[in-house]
Formats: C-alpha cells, structure tokens, sequence
C-alpha cells in the first residue's frame, strides 16, 4: 500500500520529510496478518508464510516510509497477565488463530506448535538486521508500542497496525498506518471521521467496549452516540469518568444514555483502566531498556546470516534489494 497517495497524505509527507522518522511495528499483529494468509512452505515442507510474509509487509513498509530507524514490538509470553488481573475475562473467548485455507496435513495443536515457531525464528531473523526489538514476559507489544514511542519526542512516528487501541497516541508527530483497513490516520482524520480527540479516545471505547477483548460496554452506546452525545470529548482536554457522569447528572432531559452512564460508572473506569496506553504498563526496568537500546540504537546488520537463513528456510528466490539497501542505509546513519 502507498502511503504517500492523496492530498492528505501528502500533507503528512511533506511534514514528515522535516523530521526524522521511526517506523514501529506492531510485530504480533503484523505476523498473525502474515501467518494466516501467506501459502508459503519451507524447505523440510512445512509452513514459513508467516516468516517470509512478515519480511516481505517490512520490506515494503521501509520502501514507502524510508525510516531512519525501525522498531518492532512483540507481546510476550503471559503478555495478558497484568490486564486479566484487572479483569479475568479480558481477551477471553478468542478463537485461535488459524491458517486460512485447507492444510490437511497439520492438526489445529501442529498448527500453533508451527506459529510459535515461525515467529521465534522470525526474531531471529531481526536480531541480524539494525531494528530495535522488544519482547518482555508479561507484557503485550501495545504497551511497548506506547512505551517506545514516548522515547522518539521530536520524530515523525509511524505507527503500523490494524488495533484501533493506538488512536489514542495520536499526536503532532504520531500517525498510524492500518494495513488490512489500508488507511492512513493522524490526528486530524481522526477527530474528522469520530467526531474524539485521541486525548479522549481510551475513554470514549470504555463506554463503548471492545468485543475484540472480551470487555463489554455501556448498552447503547457506541462511539457515534458517545461523541453525540458529549461533544466536548473532541476538545484537546484529558476528560475523565467523573466529568461524563457530571454531565449526565446535570442533564435538564436525560435520555437513556445518560442513565446507563451513570450506572455503569464502575465498568466504564475498569475499561479505561484496561484500555488506556498513555501510561503504559510496563515496569520501570524495563522502561529503563526500552530507552537504552532506542539510545543505543542497534547498526549491525549480518546480510551473509540472513541470506543463510533465507537458503535454510527455502524461499531465496525472492528479490530482497531494497530491504537490504535500507539496512544499510540505517546501518551507516
């Protein structure tokens, strides 16, 4: 996908070619996109889409984007704990993610065996490339995502992945590339398609709730009616809880919007506390890596050790110029 097409995108452009620029990947999200559509088999004759499509969405990402340098953010293992601790039912019910097309020849349980597999050997393959990689025990990549992108102030931040929780981190320098819906947003798109500041984006979805983590919201009331109904969420102001309830207390003719706000006061808060990454839950310690390594930003690059792993994996045939070419422009900058 170009994302330089448009008049807005253009816009973006121009204010991006001023700055310096970091493309941080949601590396779960963006493997799982791989994984599922990607036929590719290895050489031993098992399934490697996911590795070889994961390199193929970041080698176009890095032509059209031309960053000068890479992030990429994994959730790790138990990366949930710390949420399903707040609430036991958080992401519960998820299907397993599933190949999507008849491949008798792995069992449902061969099948998840093989994912955790390609994206292990997918960190492999970054560990030889000059990209910041982050994979912490307990902790989900959206946290590190936020985390990593506090670290960038005074960048033009790109943000890949289809998850509507990164709205919120939309600022002035921040912008978010949704590959499956193949558009692009920035603050100002944001606020003209919802009617919300991402300032109060991780409040509006804890009214409405998030089927897509199990977390339930305030009946009827969605992000069109939550914005219609209070306005001033599109200012850049960080409202609270407390300020919608007031409002809906205040209410000369309340409808019943405004009554089931006002009973579910306490979801609303355990949502928000759920959903918010403007204070990402990532320990001090490893908030301290995060920022060592952006500060010690990685330049090696082993292209004899990819080329091998490439051979080993079965898939050289493939034209790897400007993935390389990038590499070793963000290796000598």
């Amino acid at each position: 996908m170009d994302v330089t097409s448009g008049p807005v995108a253009r816009k973006i452009k121009k204010k991006m070619e001023k700055m310096k620029r970091v493309l941080i990947l949601d590396g779960t999200n963006n493997f799982y996109r791989a994984f599922v559509v990607d036929p590719s088999m290895s050489s031993n004759g098992k399934p490697i889409g996911g590795v070889k499509g994961f390199l193929k969405i970041l080698q176009k990402l890095i032509r059209e984007i031309k960053p000068d340098q890479v992030v990429i953010c994994w959730d790790g293992a138990g990366g949930s704990q710390r949420r399903r601790q707040m609430n036991k039912n958080y992401k519960g019910g998820r299907k397993a993610i599933r190949l999507n097309r008849n491949n008798s020849m792995l069992t449902q349980e061969e099948e998840m065996e093989n994912r955790i597999d390609q994206q292990l050997r997918l960190v492999e393959y970054i560990n030889h490339m000059p990209i910041a990689q982050f994979i912490f025990d307990n902790v989900e990549a959206d946290d590190l995502i936020s985390a990593a992108n506090q670290e960038y102030k005074g960048w033009q931040k790109v943000i890949v992945s289809s998850d509507k929780d990164f709205f919120q981190l939309l600022d002035d320098e921040t912008i978010l590339l949704r590959p499956i819906q193949k558009k692009v947003y920035n603050k100002n798109i944001l606020i003209e398609e919802y009617g919300i500041h991402p300032t109060n984006f991780a409040l509006a979805r804890a009214i409405a709730g998030d089927k897509s983590d199990n977390l339930p919201g305030v009946p009827g009331a969605g992000l069109p009616t939550v914005a219609k109904r209070f306005p001033y969420l599109v200012e850049e102001k960080d409202y609270t809880t407390s300020d919608l309830v007031s409002t809906c207390l205040h209410e000369e003719k309340p409808l019943k919007v405004h009554e089931r706000i006002i009973e579910n006061e306490k979801l609303i808060k355990e949502n928000y506390k759920i959903m918010q990454l403007y204070n990402p839950l990532v320990s001090p310690q490893n908030r301290d890596k995060v920022k060592h390594v952006i500060s010690n930003y990685p330049k090696s690059f082993s292209k004899t050790e990819i080329r091998k792993m490439m051979l080993n994996d079965g898939f050289p045939e493939l034209s790897w110029h400007d993935l390389f070419a990038a590499f070793n422009r963000i290796a000598l900058t």
